[in-house]
């Protein structure tokens, strides 16, 4: 008889059998309408992130509390979101018409709406991707208020510790707390949270603001308050989808409106049938690499341009970005601040309208036909596929437009090297289903040589979420064949788009240039040096500049 192979499975396809369970629940969730995170409905998801964990939730899996990782989802959470009980996720209903104040969070452009001390309401207008996000970091939240409920509560009748009780009263407190009160709350949190005094102190600033400086203590004291209540009193938290998100999500509304408006914009200036550069990045290293160092070598005499683009990212510096603003309202920008609800907004550059002697680009040769360039903010996942397909399809389905390029200068999580380095894909990789986007990149690395930042060249892979990411699994990504070098939610949805558009529909020329190069935000393999052990400071500004002038240069025809 013959003996029956024992076969286990590795991490990393452990770790891929769970994001695959975890985006299948959350459609399943979705099209349900509702689920209780912390009930039975909520249980898959809570299962495949433990079973995942995250490098960026870090000790999610552990009984203390996870600080690092609480503080990169509070930031991309609607601030008095952990006070409701009631979270509604919703499509753009109507609420920016109303009395309702919308909040935004830090570090995720959505619209969210306190409607009473219960509920928060999210509008979701940017895709899938921002259901999976928010899904996930809301799990993650729920996990932990629940470690913090373990640690307090002291019976099923609700009896509670001594440092909650003493939490309790630092948090009713209306005013800021004094230094000798704010450490004696610190040395109780300490103890409910599993951790050292030192480590609570020394992130206990990062949460706080000018109005709130103690928010620390009100996200943890009401984080467990809702986990206390869910046991004792079966008030359970209750996350929903509204009806109108349901029927609409997956059908471009917003994507359409945003790309008929720049349509029209095009239109009304003459420029529809000029040839058309689109570039994805933010909203100010083209404008600046284009107008910036000459209108400010004067104030920043015998400093570099990299420097010149450091001042101009600095907080403070909201003055001298003013200037160059306006002085490309007058040589050929258009501005058009987002209202389609993507969030992306739009600079739209008219290079026939710019003296090209006095920009950064003397060089720039140019043929008759002058072109117009299209640069549009972050995409975020699966929004980057619903804006590019509608950009690039006709004007009202007879005027094509003649899209010379498409430019995504982005930033990802690198593999090998470290932040601030370059990447430069050659395909993208789906992650889940290995479905995969070979293309023909204008940019090499060896145009970046020479600027003391590292480059690296190779396949990328498209992730569902920065927060579905394990070193199990990148590892394996990044030693196997595949030969990964990064991580990005973007580039396969892109490319997708422009090979549908530029292969299938005809809509664009059949040979359409593709530029993909990003810098790097994080090594998720290198402990400390993921999302959640903070942001890139001025680091991301060289390799940021670099990119753009290098996609410029070519557009531009520099030699």
């Amino acid at each position: 008889m013959k003996e029956t192979k024992h076969i286990s499975r590795s991490r990393a396809q452990e770790s891929s059998a769970a994001i695959e369970r975890m985006y299948i629940t959350m459609r399943h969730l979705f099209n349900r309408g509702f689920y209780k995170p912390m009930g039975v409905s909520g249980d898959g998801l809570r299962e495949s992130l433990l079973a995942l964990r995250p490098e960026i939730y870090g000790n999610i899996g552990e009984e203390k509390v996870e600080l690092n990782g609480l503080l990169y989802v509070i930031e991309r959470l609607p601030i008095g979101i952990e006070q409701c009980r009631f979270i509604n996720l919703t499509s753009d209903e109507g609420y920016s018409k109303s009395h309702f104040e919308a909040i935004v969070p830090p570090k995720r452009r959505r619209n969210c709406y306190r409607i009473d001390e219960e509920q928060m309401n999210v509008e979701i207008t940017r895709g899938r991707s921002d259901i999976y996000d928010i899904l996930t970091h809301l799990t993650f939240i729920f996990i932990e208020s629940h470690k913090i409920k373990n640690r307090v509560l002291l019976d099923d009748g609700g009896e509670v510790s001594r440092d909650w009780m003493k939490l309790e009263q630092a948090v009713m407190q209306t005013k800021k707390l004094p230094l000798i009160e704010k450490e004696k709350a610190i040395s109780h949190v300490a103890n409910i949270l599993g951790r050292t005094f030192e480590e609570v102190l020394d992130i206990y600033e990062a949460f706080g603001s000018e109005e709130t400086p103690d928010r620390f203590l009100h996200v943890i004291y009401w984080l467990g308050k809702l986990a206390i209540e869910e046991v004792v009193d079966n008030n359970k938290r209750t996350i929903t989808f509204s009806p109108v998100l349901r029927e609409r999500l997956g059908h471009h509304i917003h994507g359409e409106i945003w790309a008929t408006n720049i349509k029209e914009v095009l239109k009304t200036n003459n420029l529809l049938k000029r040839p058309i550069h689109v570039i994805s990045a933010n909203m100010h290293s083209v404008m600046n690499s284009i107008f910036a160092t000459p209108l400010l070598k004067t104030k920043f005499k015998d400093k570099s341009d990299f420097y010149i683009y450091e001042e101009l990212s600095k907080s403070g510096a909201k003055e001298i970005r003013s200037q160059v603003e306006e002085l490309a309202l007058k040589n050929g920008m258009i501005s058009l601040p987002d209202s389609s609800g993507t969030n992306i907004d739009v600079q739209i550059f008219d290079t026939a309208k710019i003296d090209w002697a006095k920009t950064g680009f003397p060089k720039a040769a140019l043929d008759e036909a002058k072109l117009v360039i299209i640069v549009m903010d972050y995409a975020f996942g699966e929004q980057a596929y619903e804006t590019i397909d509608e950009l690039l399809k006709p004007y009202k389905k007879e005027t094509l437009l003649n899209v010379a390029s498409v430019s995504i200068m982005g930033k990802a999580g690198i593999l090998e090297g470290g932040k601030g380095d370059i990447m430069i894909p050659t395909a993208h990789i789906n992650e889940g289903t290995a479905d995969n986007y070979f293309f023909e990149n204008e940019l090499k690395g060896a145009m970046f040589e020479g600027n003391d930042i590292a480059v690296f060249e190779g396949a990328m892979v498209t992730v569902l979420g920065t927060s579905l990411q394990n070193r199990d699994l990148l590892k394996f990504f990044h030693e196997s064949t595949w030969g990964v070098i990064g991580l990005e939610m973007e580039g396969s949805y892109y490319q997708k788009a422009i090979q549908s558009a530029s292969k299938i529909r005809k809509s664009v020329p059949h040979d359409i240039k593709v530029r993909y190069a990003y810098y790097a935000s994080d090594n998720p393999l290198e402990t400390g040096s993921t999302l959640a052990s903070g942001g890139l400071g001025t680091t991301g500004v060289k390799p940021t500049y670099l990119i753009t002038i290098k996609i410029l240069e070519q557009i531009f025809n520099v030699k």
